[in-house]
């Protein structure tokens, strides 16, 4: 709230408490003369102090968001996988029960066939024989006929063996599948609430207060930049974007004016590691959905060896992400409320440098 709303409150507190003292029994007053109600004093603008404070909070509270919508967003991506192991093993599984119910069948007719041929011990069969050479030609037959058994018994054991195994990895990703749902609708929570927390400070403010703050904004990210450059980082950076990054940068480009939203990864809308993702996908190259594990799995590369389609990620925990696109400039989707746009690269704390292709 305002400097000026809690001032006026103040003043509204203390005319009540006086009125209720006027009137507690045994003092008597003179009655004054009459005089006009009292005036809200005018709003005081916040100081540059209270608009840093505010800023700082702000800051803090769009991290906590960009951290939250990391864990939402790997949270979908696993469940995405999950889904689609689901779908496989329930795919194997229904093939695998055709198989078996076949392998029955040719199980249940050998042994059919086996008993058909009688009992007699091969000895007797061979002496009973009006031709022992037929015999043993069906002998050969018959020991060939129970090497295919015994086959067909073991790959039916091994079928059946396989199907416990999809049920039980099914049972294991569906168990996976329901924790990283839980995990998913925490992460909404957590965005929502500093979100909404954001929204709750930066709607107190006044028209002009917001607009100094917005200018306070500009200048923090100006010094940061201009003392980045200041410190030579750039003056060894000669890298030239490849044919895939190119194609990245350009993909980006096509984004700025976008609007921002957590989970967003285009067309319309974008979060910061959705941009990446989509600009490295228009250039043939999948890479991780989040910042952190864009920073993870990614090849790193040093800030002097860094060229246009890089990803330059940001804070000690990898919560944002921007792509490089030269001279000392950045193409990101900064946070809610904002839209995609070009920024200083060293105008937030950096983490390091990947790189989407080899």
């Amino acid at each position: 709230m305002g400097a000026g709303k809690r001032s006026l409150t103040t003043v509204t507190m203390a005319l009540a408490c006086a009125a209720a003292i006027m009137a507690a029994p045994g003092v008597a007053y003179a009655d004054p003369t009459p005089s006009p109600a009292p005036r809200p004093p005018a709003s005081t603008p916040a100081s540059t102090k209270d608009l840093e404070a505010i800023r700082k909070r702000l800051d803090k509270l769009y991290h906590d968001a960009a951290v939250a919508t990391d864990a939402y967003n790997a949270a979908e991506e696993q469940a995405d996988k999950q889904s689609a192991q689901i779908v496989e093993l329930a795919r194997a599984i229904v093939q695998g029960q055709a198989k078996l119910d076949k392998l029955k069948d040719r199980a249940g007719a050998a042994a059919r066939a086996q008993y058909r041929s009688g009992g007699l011990p091969p000895e007797a069969e061979l002496m009973l024989s009006d031709n022992p050479q037929q015999y043993l030609d069906g002998a050969g037959r018959v020991r060939q006929g129970e090497r295919a058994t015994k086959s067909l018994l073991a790959e039916l054991a091994r079928t059946q063996k396989d199907l416990k195994q999809y049920a039980k990895d099914a049972s294991a990703q569906w168990q996976k599948l329901e924790s990283n749902r839980k995990a998913k609708a925490e992460a909404k929570k957590k965005v929502k609430k500093q979100i909404a927390a954001a929204e709750k400070l930066e709607s107190e403010l006044e028209k002009d207060e917001k607009e100094r703050l917005a200018e306070l904004e500009r200048e923090a990210a100006a010094k940061a930049q201009t003392a980045w450059l200041d410190s030579g980082v750039l003056d060894d950076v000669k890298g030239e974007a490849t044919a895939a990054g190119k194609k990245a940068v350009e993909y980006a480009t096509e984004q700025l004016g976008k609007q921002y939203e957590w989970g967003a990864e285009g067309p319309k809308t974008f979060d910061c590691s959705g941009l990446t993702l989509q600009a490295w996908a228009a250039a043939g190259q999948a890479i991780p959905r989040t910042s952190q594990e864009q920073w993870k799995q990614l090849d790193r590369v040093d800030i002097k060896d860094m060229r246009p389609g890089d990803l330059i990620i940001y804070n000690p925990d990898a919560s944002h992400v921007a792509m490089y696109i030269g001279d000392g400039a950045i193409i990101h989707a900064p946070r809610p409320g904002r839209t995609v746009t070009v920024a200083g690269a060293g105008s937030m704390p950096i983490l390091g440098v990947v790189r989407p292709a080899a």
